[in-house]
C-alpha cells in the first residue's frame, strides 16, 4: 500500500515537473481553490519529508547499481501497464480513435516488445495517449473541487482522489497472485517513477508548496482539455 501510495505521489509530480512554470494559476483564482492550505502544507512537508529520507535514497541506489539499458526497459514495462488505465478510459470518453491507438499500442508493445520491455509502438508513429479517471469525471463537466494533498499520495483535487479508486481496480499489478511479486513490482515502479523525476525537480524554484500546487492545476486543466488550456500569468512574475 505504502509503495502504490508514494507512486501515486511521484507519477503526479512527475507530470507537472515535465509541463509546469513557475506563476501558471498565480493570483487570487489559485488561492480560492485551496481553502485548505494550512492542511495542505502540513501534509506537504510530511511527503516531502518520506521522500527525502527513504524514497531518494533508495532510488539513488537503484540509479547507481541497474544499468541504463535496464532503467529504460523498466521504465517502458511500466509506461506500458499504464496505456490500460488510458485505453478503459478513453473508452469511457467515448474517445473511440485514441482508444483504438491505445489498444494497438499496447498489443504491438505487449507482444513484440516482450511484455512491454522495449517501445515498438512509438517509433512506428503510434502516438501515446495520457488517461486517468478523474480525467474523465472532468470530461464529463464534473468540477474539479478544492486542491487537496493527500498523505503519500501527494497533490489532488476533490476529483480526481475521487478517480483514484477506478485507477487501482484498472492497474494490471494488482491482480498478480503472487504477493511477493506484485510487492515488488510496485517497489520497482516507484524507484523507476522516482528516478525519472532526479533531473527534473531542479525546475522548482521558489515556494515549492506553491510551485507544485499552481503546476498540479495547470497541468491536470491540460490534460483533461487535451491540451486546449488558457495559461495566465501573475503580473508580479515580469
Amino acid at each position: 500500500m505504502l509503495a502504490t501510495s508514494i507512486r501515486k505521489s511521484a507519477a503526479v509530480t512527475s507530470l507537472l515537473l515535465l509541463f509546469a512554470a513557475p506563476g501558471v494559476l498565480a493570483g487570487e483564482e489559485s488561492i480560492n481553490l485551496d481553502p485548505l492550505e494550512g492542511f495542505n502544507r502540513a501534509m506537504f512537508s510530511f511527503n516531502d519529508g518520506v521522500d527525502r529520507v527513504a524514497i531518494k535514497p533508495l532510488t539513488q541506489g537503484y540509479r547507481y547499481v541497474v544499468p541504463d539499458v535496464a532503467q529504460t526497459g523498466v521504465t517502458n514495462f511500466f509506461s506500458n501497464l499504464r496505456d490500460v488505465r488510458t485505453l478503459l478510459n478513453n473508452l469511457l470518453q467515448g474517445k473511440l480513435h485514441n482508444a483504438s491507438e491505445d489498444f494497438v499500442r499496447l498489443s504491438f508493445n505487449t507482444v513484440w516488445g516482450i511484455g512491454g520491455l522495449i517501445d515498438v509502438a512509438t517509433p512506428l508513429g503510434i502516438p501515446k495517449n495520457n488517461e486517468d479517471f478523474g480525467q474523465t469525471l472532468g470530461y464529463w463537466g464534473v468540477s474539479s473541487g478544492p486542491y487537496i494533498v493527500l498523505p503519500l499520495l501527494g497533490p489532488s483535487t476533490f476529483r480526481d482522489t475521487a478517480g483514484l479508486v477506478p485507477d487501482m481496480m484498472a492497474d494490471p499489478v494488482r491482480y498478480v497472485d503472487d504477493r511477493a511479486l506484485r510487492n515488488s513490482l510496485q517497489v520497482v515502479r516507484v524507484l523507476d517513477t522516482r528516478s525519472r523525476l532526479m533531473d527534473s525537480e531542479r525546475l522548482i524554484s521558489g515556494d515549492r508548496y506553491i510551485f507544485v500546487r499552481d503546476a498540479y492545476l495547470q497541468r491536470r486543466e491540460f490534460l483533461i482539455n487535451d491540451g486546449q488550456v488558457e495559461i495566465t500569468f501573475d503580473e508580479t512574475d515580469f
